[in-house]
């Protein structure tokens, strides 16, 4: 009768029990169908499967940090998404500050394999780490996200005329750097 008259009754240990199940839940049930995707997503930015897996992670811990219910798989893999690109601009900055103090010259972790395919996708990784943070961050969004300009614009909050630009240089510098062609190669018999 003491809730009809607008008190809450109170939650027993059972009911907030469940809730916790149900984020425990929400989170293997992501892990599970969707943390590859994410790691793919990852790699893409930062161009490392070490540190695409980290990045995964501490997204994981920001979006559900705090017990948080109400989500489902496909909400919560958006809001994880959002925190993959966000702690991955995050570092990229840290590191851009970092770099002005000390130069460090790191190669780049992955192992080369003879397949053709691999080389092209090694060489693309290899390119896309060369881009700025948010070069990358736009062509990932743009090209595997398969983003429309305006909402790469909202996700990184930034205008959809910078969003262009970035695109634009990045594609450039991309185009040249992957090119087969022999710039002085026009097709034609060679002269011995």
């Amino acid at each position: 009768m003491e809730a009809a008259k607008g008190r809450r009754p109170v939650e027993d240990h059972a009911s907030a029990g469940a809730a916790a199940q149900s984020w425990e839940q929400v989170v293997s049930e992501l892990v599970a169908e969707r943390g590859p995707a994410l790691e793919r997503y990852a790699l893409l930015l930062c161009g490392n499967a070490d540190d695409a897996a980290d990045l995964v992670q501490d997204a994981l811990v920001k979006t559900f940090g705090r017990l948080r219910n109400g989500f489902t798989v496909t909400s919560a893999e958006a809001y994880v998404r959002k925190a993959v690109l966000n702690t991955y601009l995050d570092r990229g900055r840290r590191q851009s500050r970092w770099r002005r103090i000390a130069h460090l010259d790191v190669a780049p972790d992955i192992q080369e394999s003879e397949a053709p395919s691999t080389e092209r996708r090694l060489d693309l990784l290899a390119q896309l780490q060369l881009l700025s943070p948010r070069e990358r961050a736009s062509v990932v969004l743009r090209y595997y996200e398969d983003l429309k300009v305006d909402d790469i614009s909202e996700s990184l909050g930034i205008s959809s005329g910078a969003v262009k630009r970035y695109l634009s240089d990045a594609l450039a510098k991309l185009a040249v750097s992957l090119s087969d062609e022999d710039p002085l190669d026009d097709g034609g018999p060679r002269a011995h």
